[in-house]
C-alpha cells in the first residue's frame, strides 16, 4: 500500500507531466497527497425538489421535461444556449454560455435531471446547470475541492477515482482495536474513501469523525512525546531557594501587581522551588504585565547563581527590552548584555566572551542567542517572547545550551484555554487575565469608505497635537483590479496629503536593517505617521502613538485586529482605533461590532474562532504546527477531548509506542513530528 501511495501523480491515469505541475502547485505530488486532499464542501444532488419548491439562491436537483431549446451566437467567442423546462408545478428557464454541444443532447419532449442554483426572475432560472438522463449517476453527493485555474472539479474527481482504482489501493489501519471500539470509529480505509464519495450524510459524518479524531490524536501524541522528551517530570531541574532580590525588584516597580500577575508569579516560583525543570507558557493580553513577571523570574534566577536568557523575535523589540530592564537590573548588581545580528563582529565576540565566562548575568537578544558561537557558563532560565514567532526547534536549541534550564514562554496572543492546550501541549499554562487599574480603554470605531476622509482629518488633528499614527494596509502593492488598499499606494497618497509631516513606509520586503532604522525613528518620534502592513503586529512599544487606522479591516481576523490595535494605548493619553470596513453582509457587520464593543482579547479570540474557525485564526503554520486538513478545534471540541484522553492512555500503557498494535500510530506520529519541529 505504501508503495502505491508514493507513486508520483504524473503517472496516474489521466494526469501526465503538465497536469502534474498544476497539482504540485497545491502541494499534491503523490497519490498519498491526492487522497489526503479532502473536499472543502459537497454538492448534495440527492436533494430532489419541484420547480415551485426551490427557493431563490438555493441549489437543488429537479426533474423536468424539455419544452424548447434555442442556440444563438451573440458575438465572436460568445454563444448562448437557452431551454425552457417544465414539471407538474410550473416552468423554468435554463441558460448555458459557450456550451453549444448541449444542443444535440437536449431533445424536446424528453425528461432530464438538472442540478444548479435557482435565480428568481420573471420565470425561475438556472445558469449553467449540469444535467443527465440517468438518475443513479446524477443524484449523488459530489465532492467540491479547493482548486486552481488549471484544474477543474471534474479533473479532481476523475483523478481521485483513478487513484482509488489503482491495484492494491487499501489503507492500513493505524489504530488498535480498543480505540476503534471505545470511540465508535470506522476503519481508516473506509473513512478515506467515503470522505470523497459518501453514499449518504450518515456515511459522511462517520468518515469525518474518524479523520478528525485521527488528526487530533496524532497531534496530541506528538505534543505529549515532545513534552516527555524535554519536560519530563522526572528530570531534575535547577532548584531555587532565594527570592529576596526578586521581591525587591517587584516592590520597586512603583505599582502593585494585579491579582493575576501575583497568581502567575506564584505558579512560576512553585516550579522554581520544585527542583524540576519548568516549561511554562505565560499568556496575557497586550499591556497585562507579562514583562514584569518575566523580569522578576530573571532576578530570581540570577540571585540563585544562574544566567538568564531573554529571546525576542525582532532586534528592535529585543533592544527595547534591554533598555527598559537594564537600569533596574544593574541597580540590583546584575550585569546585562544585548546580543543581536546587528552587532559588529568585534562587539559580538566580546559579548560572547562575557556570556561564556559568566560575567554576563542577563542576556537579552534575538535568535542570535541560539548560534553555535554562543556558550553559556550556567544558563538557568530561558524566556522566549511571542513564542509563535519561533519554531519548536529554536526554543529547544536555546534550552539545550544549559543544563535543563527552566523555560518560560510569553505570548500576547489571547488564545482560549482549550486551544492553548492544543497549541502549547508541551507546556504548562499560566494566564494573566486582568489588566492593571487605571489603564484607558482604546476607543474603537468602524466606518465605511465614504467616511475615510474624516479618518484622515482626524489623523491630522492627532499629529497636530503631537501624537503619532499607525496606518495599516492589508497588502504591500496593488494587484490587478482588487479593491484592497495597498501600503505603497497609501504611502504615496498620505505623503502628499500630510505635507508638513514625515510619513514613512514599512513592510515585510524591506531589509531588516532598514526596518530597524524606521522603527527606531518612529520610536524616537522622528516619524509622525507610519504606513505599514501587519509587520508591526509584534513591534516596538511607542507610548506616543495614539491612533491606529486600519484599511480593509474586513480582511483581517478579529484576533489579528486586536493585536494591531494593541500597538496603541501604550501611554497615558487616550488612544483610538479606526477600522475602515469595505465588507458587506451580516458577518462583516458582526465582526466590526465585536471589535468596537470589546477590548477583551480572550472574548475576541473566542468570537474569532466561532466565526472563522481555527484554520484562519492565526494560521497554525506560524506556530510550527501542522495544518489541520479536516478538523475544526472549535466545532470538534468533543472529539478533541476524546482524542486527548486516548492519547494519554496510549502513552501511559505504552510510553514509546513499541507494541505491534501501536507501531503504525508511531510511524504516522513521527511523520507529523517532522513537520511540527521543522516549524
Amino acid at each position: 500500500m505504501d508503495d502505491i501511495l508514493k507513486k508520483e501523480i504524473q503517472f496516474l491515469k489521466g494526469v501526465g507531466p503538465k497536469r502534474a505541475e498544476a497539482f504540485e502547485s497545491l502541494g499534491i505530488k503523490t497519490l498519498m497527497d491526492l487522497v489526503n486532499y479532502y473536499p472543502r464542501t459537497y454538492e448534495d444532488r440527492s436533494v430532489i425538489k419541484t420547480i415551485k419548491e426551490i427557493i431563490p439562491g438555493e441549489k437543488a436537483t429537479v426533474q423536468c421535461t424539455v419544452a424548447n431549446v434555442e442556440s444563438r451566437r451573440i458575438r465572436k467567442g460568445l454563444s448562448i444556449l437557452k431551454a425552457v423546462l417544465f414539471d407538474e408545478t410550473g416552468y423554468m428557464n435554463v441558460v448555458w454560455f459557450n456550451q453549444d454541444y448541449y444542443y444535440k443532447k437536449l431533445k424536446e419532449g424528453e425528461k432530464f435531471w438538472f442540478y444548479g442554483k435557482m435565480e428568481r426572475k420573471i420565470l425561475p432560472e438556472m445558469i449553467n446547470p449540469i444535467f443527465s438522463d440517468i438518475f443513479e449517476e446524477f443524484a449523488i453527493i459530489v465532492p467540491v475541492y479547493r482548486k486552481n485555474k488549471e484544474l477543474t472539479q471534474n479533473i479532481f474527481r476523475k483523478s481521485i477515482k483513478a487513484a482509488f482504482n489503482e491495484k492494491g489501493m487499501r489503507f492500513k489501519e493505524i489504530f488498535p482495536d480498543w480505540v476503534l471500539n471505545d470511540y465508535s470509529l470506522i476503519s481508516f480505509d473506509r473513512a478515506v474513501k467515503n470522505i470523497h464519495y459518501p453514499d449518504n450524510n450518515e456515511a459522511f459524518y462517520e468518515s469525518r469523525k474518524r479523520l478528525v479524531f485521527q488528526e487530533f490524536l496524532l497531534l496530541q501524541i506528538s505534543l505529549l512525546l515532545l513534552k516527555n522528551e524535554y519536560c519530563n517530570e522526572n528530570i531534575e531541574g535547577n532548584l531555587y531557594t532565594k527570592f529576596d532580590y526578586g521581591n525587591i525588584y517587584l516592590n520597586g516597580l512603583g505599582f502593585e501587581l494585579t491579582g493575576a500577575q501575583k497568581r502567575v508569579m506564584k505558579e512560576i516560583r512553585a516550579d522554581f522551588k520544585s527542583g524540576k525543570s519548568m516549561h511554562r507558557l505565560v499568556q496575557g493580553d497586550v499591556g497585562s504585565g507579562k514583562t514584569a513577571v518575566a523580569a522578576a523570574a530573571i532576578v530570581d534566577t540570577c540571585e540563585n547563581g544562574y544566567q538568564a536568557a531573554f529571546m525576542a523575535p525582532t532586534e528592535i523589540l529585543a533592544k527595547q527590552h534591554y533598555e527598559n530592564l537594564k537600569v533596574d537590573f544593574e541597580n540590583l548588581g546584575l550585569s546585562v548584555v544585548y546580543l543581536g545580528g546587528d552587532l559588529k563582529a568585534a562587539k559580538k565576540r566580546n559579548v560572547n566572551s562575557l556570556i561564556e565566562n559568566g560575567k554576563a548575568d542577563v542576556i537579552i537578544g534575538t535568535h542570535a542567542l541560539i548560534q553555535k558561537a554562543v556558550n553559556f557558563k550556567n544558563l538557568g532560565l530561558v524566556i522566549t517572547d511571542e513564542q509563535h514567532r519561533f519554531g519548536v526547534n529554536q526554543r529547544k536549541s536555546l534550552t539545550e545550551k544549559g543544563n535543563t534550564p527552566h523555560s518560560l514562554v510569553l505570548t500576547a496572543t489571547p488564545i482560549p484555554r482549550t486551544l492553548a492546550l492544543i497549541l502549547y501541549g508541551d507546556l504548562d499554562i499560566s494566564i494573566i487575565d486582568e489588566m492593571p487599574p487605571g489603564r484607558k480603554s482604546i476607543e474603537t470605531y468602524s466606518i465605511g469608505p465614504d467616511k475615510r476622509r474624516r479618518a484622515l482629518d482626524f489623523a491630522k488633528k492627532r499629529m497636530d497635537s503631537g501624537a503619532q499614527v499607525y496606518y495599516v494596509c492589508p497588502r504591500i502593492e496593488e494587484e490587478g483590479e482588487s479593491d484592497l488598499m495597498s501600503a505603497e499606494t497609501v504611502y504615496k497618497e498620505l505623503s502628499n496629503f500630510y505635507g508638513g509631516y514625515k510619513v514613512e513606509l514599512i513592510h515585510g520586503r524591506i531589509k531588516t536593517q532598514e526596518k530597524n532604522r524606521i522603527m527606531s525613528e518612529f520610536y524616537k518620534g522622528d516619524i509622525h505617521l507610519l504606513v505599514s502592513t501587519t509587520v508591526i503586529e509584534v513591534g516596538v512599544n511607542v507610548p506616543n502613538a495614539t491612533l491606529m487606522v486600519i484599511e480593509n479591516a474586513e480582511r483581517f481576523g478579529l484576533a489579528q485586529l486586536h493585536q494591531l490595535r494593541g500597538r496603541v494605548g501604550r501611554g497615558m493619553e487616550q488612544s483610538y482605533c479606526v477600522m475602515i470596513n469595505r465588507g458587506i453582509g451580516e458577518v462583516a457587520k458582526k465582526r466590526m461590532e465585536i471589535m468596537s464593543s470589546s477590548t477583551d482579547g480572550f472574548f475576541i479570540s473566542e468570537q474569532d474562532l466561532e466565526i472563522r474557525g481555527p484554520g484562519e485564526f492565526f494560521g497554525t503554520r506560524q506556530h510550527g504546527l501542522p495544518e489541520f486538513k479536516i478538523a475544526n478545534i472549535y466545532s470538534d471540541m468533543d472529539l478533541l477531548k476524546n482524542a486527548q484522553e486516548a492519547a494519554v492512555r496510549l502513552l501511559k500503557e505504552d510510553p514509546d509506542l513499541l507494541s505491534p498494535a501501536n507501531a503504525n500510530i508511531m510511524v504516522e506520529t513521527k511523520r507529523l513530528m517532522l513537520g511540527y519541529t521543522a516549524g
